[in-house]
């Protein structure tokens, strides 16, 4: 409060914003009320206002035009307020938040779209829209696809395999060769425990993991267990222990290799990380070759989502959720994190199907990327909070002998294995300058690649699809700037997945006939995958 306190626009700044919005709120209101300017229908340059009752009612398009007037003005308040940068961001946001939610179009009263569909249907419309709101509720979220359409391992996560292995942490999953012959080391793929695992495995045709198959590798991935009540105070070192580390010595037993190939996704490739410098630590390098995907191991800047964490947020959930809190450990509701992920994105992911579910009762069509980012997950308060305070506020994961971990002062510069580093450029959870950084914490070889899009579009781009491109640098040189490193890139049309399946199998070994049955004696098959564990509901 002291710091908001303290806010203020520059007089000089806050005459001229003032002087121009009344410049151009007269310039509006005098072409609504002339009729050859009305008559005009003036396009209003915003997707939420391009049908055409939006411009045919001139209420509704002086309303609209006064709206987005009024948006732009305050964000440029937002952008003249003085004070430190991070107080500066967080009001940006907040401004944002409010202006997206005080759109016309989010309010049938106001909205000449959702009125005029309602007349055309005699009010079927609306009916719907109630019975699509109370099912909402009943929910406890907005609907963004038609969440009865899908089933896990009947229409997603349909690769065949079978589950090897299981703990209180996760499930290990060993898919079926599709090839008669495989590489000789195996390959262990750690999603986000955030989420799912079958991001890596919506659809044949743009799974990660069926790609991996296919390409003659014995893939194993963890599928991370949904805590519940019982789990609730598990920590960040049980995590590490139990998943990456048992999953890489399973792995191993399995298959006799004595070294793996491993991938981390986002957090996974957090935690995947953090493992091998704990197992590093214990004198062991059990992975021939790693892969990072969007992951953040230098948490310096990390764009829009720092402006949720300082040391004030971090101690409230250490006193709510924490091992300390007054009544004892607790679990961050998976929807919760899906609410705020779906904030950052308010006019896609919120406000769009208020208005399409609600106002119009439009049912949202099938779609299998947002019934996966609807299949929320539950954290460990303990768990989540260690890892709040010691990456994204204190950004201890990269300095060396900084941490303890397992017992073990973990130095990632004593992982040894060589690392392909991947970022989105549109990424805005884990920014692509963010991702780059890691490039300087390994000491090992490394490979930075950049690919177009976002967070899961930029990584979900099979390449027979050829949409987007990438960016490969000229040179192994991997400087301190990112920028510097792009602006020596040279951009590639089509899918990263073919170069960073090229350097995975310079890794993987020679061939061997394909195992004929999942696991071996003393890790036989449990179930089919995809398994229990990912179909357990938050």
């Amino acid at each position: 409060m002291k710091t908001l306190a303290g806010l203020q626009i520059p007089m000089q700044s806050l005459a001229q914003l003032q002087a121009d919005y009344l410049k151009q709120a007269t310039a509006l209101w005098n072409n609504s009320v002339s009729p050859e300017k009305a008559a005009a229908k003036p396009k209003l340059g915003d997707r939420r206002f391009a049908a055409e009752a939006w411009s045919a009612n001139p209420a509704s398009s002086f309303m609209a035009q006064l709206y987005l007037l009024n948006a732009q003005t305050l964000q440029r308040m937002a952008e003249q307020v003085e004070g430190d940068a991070k107080t500066r961001a967080r009001i940006r946001f907040a401004v944002q938040q409010f202006v997206d939610a005080s759109a016309p179009s989010n309010f049938l009263a106001l909205n000449p779209e959702a009125q005029s569909l309602a007349l055309q249907t005699q009010g079927e419309s609306i009916a719907k829209g109630m019975q699509l709101l109370w099912a909402d509720v009943q929910r406890g979220h907005v609907s963004q696809t038609d969440e009865n359409a899908f089933e896990v391992g009947r229409n997603v996560a349909t690769t065949a395999g079978d589950i090897v292995f299981e703990n209180e942490f996760f499930q290990l999953i060993e898919y079926k060769p599709l090839t008669k012959e495989v590489h000789e080391r195996p390959f262990l793929l750690v999603p986000p425990c955030i989420n799912k695992f079958y991001i890596l495995d919506l659809q044949p045709d743009n799974s990660l993991i069926r790609y991996a198959v296919e390409q003659g590798h014995r893939t194993f991935v963890v599928s991370w267990r949904n805590p519940d009540e019982s789990c609730k105070a598990w920590t960040w070192d049980d995590y590490i222990e139990h998943a990456p580390i048992k999953a890489i010595e399973v792995v191993q037993a399995i298959s006799g290799a004595k070294t793996i190939n491993a991938l981390g996704f986002c957090v996974g490739g957090t935690i995947l990380a953090t493992a091998l410098a704990v197992l590093a630590a214990r004198g062991q390098q059990p992975v021939e070759s790693l892969t990072l995907l969007t992951t953040l191991i230098d948490f310096s800047s990390n764009g829009i989502l720092d402006l949720f964490v300082d040391e004030a947020s971090v101690k409230l959930r250490e006193m709510t959720l924490g091992p300390d809190a007054p009544k004892g450990p607790g679990l961050l509701k998976g929807q919760e994190l899906a609410t705020t992920f779906s904030f950052l994105r308010p006019n896609d992911l919120v406000w769009n199907y208020v208005v399409g579910n609600y106002l119009k009762g439009e049912a949202p069509p099938a779609f299998d990327l947002l019934y996966w980012n609807g299949d929320s997950t539950n954290l460990p308060g303990p768990m989540y909070c260690w890892y709040l305070r010691h990456t994204y506020l204190q950004n201890e994961l990269r300095i060396p002998g900084q941490l303890t971990v397992c017992g073990e002062a973990i130095d990632l510069g004593e992982i040894k294995a060589p690392v392909y580093i991947y970022g989105s450029r549109e990424d805005h959870i884990v920014p692509w300058d963010s991702a780059y950084r890691s490039t300087q914490v390994f000491s090992g070889k490394k490979r930075f690649v950049l690919g177009a899009s976002g967070h899961i579009a930029g990584v979900i781009n099979p390449p027979a699809k050829g949409k987007r491109s990438h960016w490969i640098g000229k040179t192994a040189a991997l400087p301190a700037s990112a920028n510097e490193w792009l602006e020596g890139a040279v951009e590639h049309p089509g899918s990263w997945w073919t170069d960073w399946s090229a350097w995975l199998a310079s890794h993987a070994g020679a061939m061997k006939p394909a195992p004929k049955a999942p696991g071996h004696r003393s890790y036989k098959a449990i179930e089919p995958a995809p398994g229990r564990y990912v179909k357990q509901k938050a």
